[in-house]
């Protein structure tokens, strides 16, 4: 109920620092009740009372209670005030930055039912939805004859769609008695589609568009500019010119999109794992035509998310089978289904130009983003750059232009949206500088901080030079930069903020002669304030590392006619566990208040490892994947 918790949903590494004030204050106000019911029952006064271990205890008589005996005497209390209940200090904590375990772990690893796949109601159905292969294609015609009459099938039907993208679009639904019949009938299904409307889009075409655009004298629309890096340029004792690519990518999650629906008498409930369960319930009342008052959403865990389950076609796609069919469904996508009709990260292109003085000093910096749009206005979902993105506020002459291509294929949030892309390009654009300065990339890096300060408001969503002057030096410490290396073995560092997080990270990476890289290690060092949970805040960077590591690697979409090619593991290699490298987090814990960590430790690792390519090989690296550039693990 959103109208009384405020919105609910996991996404954006914002859990942290929207709940943090409003959590401890809960538990604050709820200990007060805890102590004024006490006080009450024993007839002492509250300052007499202690709390420990969800107990109260009068330390004059010795006598105790458990919170849970005086739950019902505590509810009728009044509610003090948020702002009146003191919070504890860092001094004071005795639960929070200890290592906390899931509490759903045993059932995870003993294959207990929780994800929205393994959902089943009385009488439930199996459903199946064919789309167009070319988002925007709509069924002219198909052989729903033929698909009534195979064993198993109960209905065959087309849904016109309601033309978002986000919740319905067209396509012939099957509902069977099993996901097996439902599949088989799939496999006998025939459609014509009408595709004048569909997707064209082509990623080749869009990286001649993007290497002819950066070749032009224009150099795309302004977004910001300070002082005159054109005449920096030519002044600078070296220039240096690359041009960055990286493709399309699919969240593929290990649990294909799903969900259970079923609408009667003109009620609708779903069983969702959505990361924006409230959301969901205004889709499906959008696409049926109901008051939302009239859905019930039950939240079921995710099999993966990151981002793919901020939107909720497949829960639209559900509730309208349901209504349709009259029976309870269970919506199961494919994999094929999967990759062919994701929320796309955006593939995208930086030709980036730089200047380092007489004394290798990082003097004008240039780059010419070139990223998509769908509406010719603004750039697609993750396609954006700051003005402020860095090092832009920390250069005197720096100019940030933008130039966009048109494009159809839906693009959403992917694990630390822009960031993502935007870290390897920038980050390895450094190195190539310092390369260039004849610089230690470490001292040139730090140099660009200068002093510590905020870039911004001090709102924690900017970024301070000192956070991340410290968690350079940190890395550098712990991962013992400047320590002699074996030939063919290199380090490579990177520093992102992002997410209000300040990261960096160094790669110890080694390069055969055939190119089969080995990724030693990683070390991740990182300021997000105070840690709530340990055990929750290394997993996040753990997997971080290992989500950009996989990404990086082999995995890229070629779009063709509007059509995904990749459409399974075969062609779409994420990395296995034997490829894993050794991850050590370190944190400095200091007094900013605490932000989110499901973002901010996956940007630095590309430019970590491209930087350490360099190092171990000499192989600069401006195109991802590296498989497109060799590479192998």
């Amino acid at each position: 109920n959103e109208e009384v918790y405020g919105r609910q949903f996991a996404g954006g590494s914002l859990a942290i620092p929207w709940h943090w004030d409003q959590l401890r204050q809960a538990g604050a106000v709820a200990k007060a009740m805890l102590v004024a019911a006490a006080a009450e029952q024993w007839g002492v006064s509250a300052d007499s009372l202690t709390t420990k271990d969800s107990q109260v205890t009068h330390g004059a008589s010795g006598r105790s209670l458990g919170y849970g005996e005086l739950a019902a005497l505590a509810a009728a209390q009044s509610v003090p005030a948020a702002a009146d209940v003191p919070l504890k200090s860092r001094a004071d904590y005795r639960l929070l930055g200890k290592r906390i375990t899931g509490v759903d772990n045993h059932a995870l690893v003993t294959g207990k039912p929780l994800f929205g796949i393994d959902q089943a109601v009385e009488g439930m159905h199996y459903a199946t939805f064919v789309k167009c292969p070319a988002v925007g294609g709509r069924v002219a015609s198909a052989n729903l004859d033929d698909i009534r009459a195979l064993p198993g099938v109960t209905h065959a039907f087309v849904l016109e769609g309601n033309g978002i993208v986000t919740e319905l679009m067209p396509g012939v639904a099957i509902v069977a008695k099993s996901t097996w019949a439902a599949l088989k009938a799939r496999d006998a299904l025939q459609v014509e589609w009408d595709e004048s409307d569909a997707s064209k889009d082509s990623w080749t075409a869009s990286v001649a568009a993007a290497k002819a655009l950066s070749e032009a004298q224009t150099g795309g629309a302004p977004v910001i500019a300070s002082g005159n890096a054109e005449a920096a340029m030519q002044a600078g004792a070296k220039r240096v010119k690359s041009f960055y690519t990286y493709p399309f990518v699919s969240h593929a999650p290990m649990e294909p999109q799903n969900c259970t629906a079923w609408y009667r008498d003109g009620q609708l409930t779903l069983w969702a794992p959505s990361q924006t369960p409230g959301r969901a319930i205004d889709n499906a009342a959008n696409v049926l035509g109901i008051d939302k008052a009239n859905i019930k959403l039950h939240q079921t865990r995710i099999g993966g998310g990151f981002g793919r389950r901020l939107m909720n076609d497949y829960a639209c796609e559900a509730a309208a089978i349901s209504k349709q069919a009259g029976v309870p469904v269970k919506l199961q996508w494919t994999r094929e289904d999967d990759m062919g009709h994701d929320f796309y990260r955006v593939g995208g292109f930086h030709a980036l130009e730089g200047a380092v003085d007489e004394s290798g000093k990082l003097s004008a910096w240039r780059n010419h983003f070139i990223t998509f749009t769908a509406d010719g206005d603004k750039p697609v979902s993750g396609g954006a750059i700051r003005p402020a993105e860095f090092p832009g506020p920390l250069v005197k002459d720096y100019e940030l232009t933008m130039s966009m291509l048109p494009l159809a294929t839906p693009c959403g949030p992917w694990r630390a949206p822009g960031s993502n892309a935007i870290a390897f390009a920038v980050q390895s654009f450094i190195h190539e500088l310092a390369v260039a300065a004849e610089r230690d990339h470490l001292e040139f890096l730090l140099e660009i901080m200068g002093e510590p300060r905020w870039l911004g408001e001090q709102s924690g969503r900017d970024l301070n030079t000192g956070r991340a002057i410290d968690v350079i030096k940190l890395a550098a410490e712990k991962a013992g930069w400047g320590r002699k290396m074996p030939a063919g073995r290199g380090l490579g560092l990177s520093f992102h903020f992002s997410h209000m997080g300040h990261f960096a990270e160094i790669a110890d990476v080694s390069v055969a002669a055939d190119k089969k890289l080995t990724v030693h290690g990683v070390t991740v060092a990182a300021d997000v304030g105070p840690i709530v949970n340990m055990s929750g805040a290394e997993n996040q960077c753990e997997g971080g590392v290992i989500d950009g590591l996989s990404t990086m690697m082999g995995l890229e979409l070629s779009i063709e006619q509007g059509r995904v090619q990749e459409s399974n593991f075969d062609r779409y290699p994420i990395l296995r566990m034997g490829t894993i490298p050794d991850v050590q987090v370190h944190f400095i814990q200091s007094d900013h208040a605490p932000t989110g960590l499901g973002e901010p430790a996956l940007p630095p690792l590309a430019p970590a490892i491209c930087n350490a390519i360099y190092a171990a090989s000499g192989h600069r690296v401006r195109t991802l994947p590296l498989s497109r550039e060799g590479f192998s693990v």
